[in-house]
């Protein structure tokens, strides 16, 4: 069988009703590299169930000239769905062309739905220029508070990713007027502090920070005499 047959034959069996079948396909495709089949591998992300899946066609789209795969991605930045716009944003990490952050920042990072911001989040940080990371971080704090656990942990941890170019935007946040704004802003502080530390504990330790019962060296307050 020729190279243009089964090229077709793999973009078939994208759409296999077994996982591993797909998965086999993504990695066929790539390892021989073949521009013509980006729209395939794009359209697959869309809609594709298995996150192992998911990142072999990410890895494929990786493989193929930016000037094909780029295009493609920034236009599922603006899809209805959810997972093309969360794993488009997961491709234009990986890709790593840092022109593409102009069209990650702004409405993504605010994305109604949690898993496509926590993909802008970590895309943002891994693309952001030097000179725009604390206009980033003031992007990013005005997301404190949102979410369940693994949301907050998630931005907590955007943030560590920017380093002390987040301290500006986190040290005002501590004041926020919404005290879940406040506990997440000092969880923040605490796990850029110590990014190894426990982030359970540090949230509990946050609260308390937040509430005026420990000092800002993390003492328990004594009661006024």
């Amino acid at each position: 069988m020729n190279p243009v047959q089964n090229t077709r034959r793999a973009v078939a069996a994208l759409s296999a009703e077994a996982s591993s079948t797909r998965l086999r396909a993504a990695m066929l495709l790539g390892g021989h590299p073949d521009p013509s089949v980006v729209t395939a591998l794009v359209q697959r992300c869309a809609v594709e169930p298995d996150f192992f899946v998911r990142d072999m066609l990410t890895w494929a789209l990786t493989r193929l000239p930016e000037a094909v795969t780029l295009p493609k991605l920034l236009a599922e930045l603006t899809s209805e769905q959810a997972q093309a716009r969360s794993q488009a944003l997961h491709s234009l990490s990986k890709i790593n062309n840092r022109s593409v952050y102009p069209s990650i920042v702004g409405t993504l990072l605010r994305d109604p739905d949690d898993e496509v911001a926590r993909t802008a989040w970590r895309a943002a940080v891994a693309l952001v220029p030097e000179d725009k990371e604390e206009a980033l971080a003031v992007e990013l704090v005005s997301q404190l508070g949102r979410g369940d656990r693994d949301v907050r942990l998630s931005l907590s941890r955007a943030l560590v990713g920017l380093g002390t170019a987040a301290l500006p935007a986190l040290a005002a946040s501590v004041n926020s007027s919404a005290p879940t704004a406040r506990e997440h802003a000092h969880a923040t502080l605490l796990l850029l502090r110590d990014p190894e530390a426990d982030y359970d504990e540090l949230a509990e330790e946050a609260r308390r920070l937040a509430a005026g019962k420990l000092d800002p060296m993390g003492r328990e307050k004594k009661p006024p005499c």
